[in-house]
């Protein structure tokens, strides 16, 4: 498979989530990141939808946990795939969206986290590309 939605700008995407309290996620997880998040972690993940329903009675504590448990996961795998550098985590993410949120912490998180994501797809794509032209 060839990942197609590299090089997202997360800060930005994180921007506009904060200013709308989780909605525009509702909408840009719908639009692929659901299922690419699938492809890459290799199992299916709980929907961002249904873990923003489970926290609105949670204050979105729910839904930071869901999110950070999915960083730690993508970490993992970036790991798993050699990559090295600063990336997401379950910590980086949960952190700065508690203790950082006046400080763009949730930006930041964001930022991270699809960095490690488009980390994690260029190298799949490499990789994809090695497989089906061998030298």
């Amino acid at each position: 498979m060839k990942y197609k939605h590299t090089d997202r700008k997360g800060f930005w995407l994180g921007f506009i989530d904060f200013f709308t309290a989780g909605i525009f996620f509702l909408f840009y997880m719908k639009r692929g990141l659901q299922k690419e998040l699938e492809d890459v972690l290799g199992h299916p993940i709980e929907s961002y939808g249904m873990a923003y329903l489970k926290g609105i009675p949670t204050l979105f504590i729910y839904t930071l946990v869901w999110m950070a448990k999915v960083a730690e996961e993508l970490k993992g795998k970036a790991i798993e795939l050699g990559i090295e550098g600063k990336l997401t985590s379950y910590r980086h993410m949960f952190d700065w969206n508690v203790f950082g949120v006046l400080l763009f912490g949730p930006m930041i998180a964001t930022e991270r986290f699809f960095d490690t994501l488009n980390k994690v797809e260029r190298e799949l794509n490499h990789r994809n590309e090695l497989e089906a032209h061998p030298k």
